[in-house]
């Protein structure tokens, strides 16, 4: 399993849990991404890892986080998603944060239907290289090309934000232009911004992101990508309530130094530790009134 320095705990209660789906049927080129999970884990364990973030939170300290294992999926595609959507439910009826590792980007579509049962108000943050908004790929409506298009189709979420964007075909233009999506296009992306988000935000993260320079283990190389350090500056900068989280499309058979997954890695403790540390703000600032 993992322990991220420590920090994954065997317990009933928790307020965060690791779950993988290794499913990468909806790969449009490269298989692979259902290997993810296995290598995120793998790079979250040993003595190089320790439990503390940026913000100075003791993820072993200041929180229970669980690793409830992967999702054991089967059948027809409507019959995982159905699956993907029961597992990441069943976390948020315990009022949990879920912290899902892909697998192919296909399968936010099916979480972001869980969340959605859950919070009716729903934001998204999408780190991609590309913005997932095709109509079809390849005569398929719900290929790993195509999980934002049907979101925003069906109403899921109330903003959707991509950031990295620097592959997007007209039609997926349109479609943006069209459901309101607002895009900071990576040429344009000059300094880092402060978001802020006002209902519950679930974030997305597919591993192409990133420069392929930094994350090499993907399935589709796009240079001129995110550095590690922005994406971690930006993490930081959010004003959001975040509510979940998933890493998608690592491709470990494209990682033969592992600095991808352990780019995921990081990526999830700097996420982890942002929800606590903004809680432990939020506590604060209450107290610091009362006393007033």
């Amino acid at each position: 399993m993992t322990d991220f320095g420590g920090a994954v705990k065997q317990s009933q209660e928790f307020e965060f849990a690791i779950i993988g789906v290794p499913f990468d049927d909806k790969s449009c080129y490269l298989k692979g991404a259902a290997k993810g999970p296995s290598a995120i884990r793998a790079a979250s364990t040993g003595k190089a890892i320790n439990p503390w973030t940026e913000l100075g939170v003791n993820l072993e300290e200041e929180t229970i986080l669980v690793d409830l294992g992967d999702l054991n999926i089967a059948g027809e595609a409507s019959e995982i998603f159905a699956q993907i959507e029961e597992g990441i439910f069943e976390i948020l009826k315990k009022e949990a944060v879920p912290i899902i590792l892909g697998g192919d980007h296909s399968i936010s579509y099916p979480a972001a239907k869980a969340f959605s049962k859950k919070f009716r108000s729903l934001d998204i943050l999408h780190f991609d290289a590309h913005p997932d908004l095709y109509e079809e790929l390849y005569g398929d409506r719900y290929s790993h090309a195509c999980p934002f298009a049907r979101i925003v189709e069906e109403g899921l979420v109330q903003n959707l934000v991509q950031v990295g964007i620097r592959a997007a075909t007209g039609q997926q233009r349109s479609k943006a232009a069209e459901h309101g999506v607002r895009t900071l296009w990576m040429k344009d992306l000059k300094e880092i911004p402060g978001l802020e988000f006002s209902n519950p935000l679930y974030i997305s993260f597919d591993m192409d992101a990133l420069d392929p320079a930094f994350a090499p283990g993907v399935s589709h190389h796009e240079a001129g990508g995110l550095s590690t350090r922005q994406v971690i500056n930006l993490i930081h900068a959010l004003k959001a309530k975040i509510i979940g989280l998933d890493v998608v499309e690592l491709n470990p058979e494209r990682d033969p130094s592992g600095i991808t997954a352990a780019a995921a890695v990081k990526i999830i403790k700097e996420v982890v530790g942002k929800v606590i540390f903004d809680a432990s703000s939020r506590r604060k600032s209450s107290l610091q009134q009362e006393e007033s």
